[in-house]
């Protein structure tokens, strides 16, 4: 049987060998390995998370690669069920449609597509849609609802033949998947491959700067193997016959970075965003890997912060739950003890994690519902990204004495 993960010694953008350790976090299962009851008695094996600075074009990534398929094609995250990320991709798509005028028709391809949300308000708007995604039932349930969809890994292959039978893509689109990809190389090749000489490839992903301002650890998983700035993507794109001409900070999952890709020989000079971005990281020192070194610290202090007042609510007899379960919640309850001592339950409001159990701890993930009839005192936001528009949705627990614990990117009460 195939390693179901190896150790990537060379860096992912620049093939650079000179790499070194700048952190290490606890060692977690796989970050949406959500297990069912009859599973509970199997051991889950972790793997770690140690993280990774190119002294030769200041790439950040993780060393330990697990297997896409393990990762990938059982996967329970999905765009729809969140009204916040419906919203961000109408406004999303939108932009592109306004700034760069496909003509009717057009070919719009998303990597890693999902449910199929953000590419429906591009086939409302008169695209021709296409999405590519391995999680084979959320595909299949995409294709269902009208968006087709490919239940498979987008490559050079690939886009080899989707240029043959269905022509030049338009707009080619990866929302929070370029960072969970092995082998960027061969996405960028495959991009060069099938966008169409005035197209425009634009991907959003969590941005290295606001992971290192805002102390969000947590965003640190398996799934993301790089965490990306501007200075090592610029010269990445450059060496693969592209150019970024834009790379715009955006507030998603806590501070998101939204780049413009063209090919090479576009008549495209950007809107001066990416000189911004290369200013800003300088300055942060996001260039030099002791800079990096120094996030432990942080990380640590917001550790004792929230453990301490865990501690002392529980030992003051108090019950606490989650709210939330995403991915990042995995990196953060096991890199600071949250088991189930700690939290009783999680709720979330996708149906595709009620009934289960989180990776490796198998605290029970249930519906909403949960926090009024067991009427925890305290609810942790683990997706803190959208602690606003749940505490505005559970208004009613707090107005009935529940109190809300945010825990990053600082610990606050409410």
């Amino acid at each position: 049987m195939a390693p179901l993960h190896h150790i990537r010694k060379d860096c992912r953008l620049c093939g650079g060998r000179d790499l070194v350790p700048v952190l290490s976090l606890t060692p977690t299962p796989p970050a949406n390995a959500f297990v069912t009851a009859d599973a509970l008695d199997q051991p889950q094996e972790v793997y770690p998370l140690d993280v990774m600075f190119c002294n030769a074009c200041c790439h950040v990534q993780l060393s330990n690669v697990v297997d896409p398929k393990l990762l990938f094609e059982n996967y329970v995250y999905v765009s729809g069920t969140s009204p916040a990320f419906v919203g961000h991709f109408e406004s999303y798509a939108g932009d592109i449609l306004r700034t760069y005028a496909p003509p009717s028709g057009s070919l719009v391809l998303d990597i890693g597509s999902n449910d199929g949300t953000l590419l429906g308000f591009f086939k409302k708007a008169g695209m021709s849609v296409l999405g590519v995604d391995p999680a084979r039932k959320i595909a299949r349930q995409a294709t269902e609802g009208g968006i087709e969809t490919l239940p498979v890994f987008f490559d050079s292959a690939l886009a080899g033949k989707l240029r043959r039978e269905r022509g030049p893509a338009h707009v080619i689109t990866a929302n929070n998947v370029f960072a969970h990809a092995d082998d960027l190389g061969e996405i960028a090749d495959g991009i060069r491959t099938l966008l169409a000489d005035d197209g425009v490839f634009v991907f959003e992903v969590s941005y290295l700067a606001d992971v290192y301002e805002k102390t969000l650890f947590d965003t640190i998983y398996h799934e993301h193997l790089s965490y990306h700035s501007v200075l090592p993507l610029e010269r990445f794109f450059a060496a693969h016959g592209l150019k970024l001409t834009r790379a715009e900070r955006i507030d998603t999952h806590g501070g998101s970075l939204r780049c413009h890709v063209r090919l090479a020989g576009a008549n495209d000079t950007g809107d001066g965003t990416v000189a911004e971005r290369l200013d800003e990281e300088r300055a942060m020192g996001l260039d030099k890997a002791e800079t990096l070194s120094r996030f432990s610290t942080r990380i640590d202090f917001v550790k004792a912060e929230l453990t301490g007042l865990l501690a002392k609510l529980k030992s003051g007899g108090a019950t606490i739950a989650g709210y939330g379960a995403p991915a990042k919640a995995t990196t953060l309850m096991y890199h600071f003890g949250l088991d189930g001592t700690v939290i009783d339950f999680i709720a979330d409001d996708s149906p595709w994690k009620q009934g289960l159990y989180s990776p490796g701890l198998h605290v029970p993930v249930l519906p909403s519902e949960a926090i009024y009839d067991r009427r925890p005192d305290y609810l942790i936001v683990l997706a803190w990204n959208f602690a606003e528009p749940i505490m505005a949705n559970h208004r009613a627990f707090s107005e009935d004495g529940g109190r809300f614990i945010v825990p990053l990117p600082n610990v606050r009460m409410f």
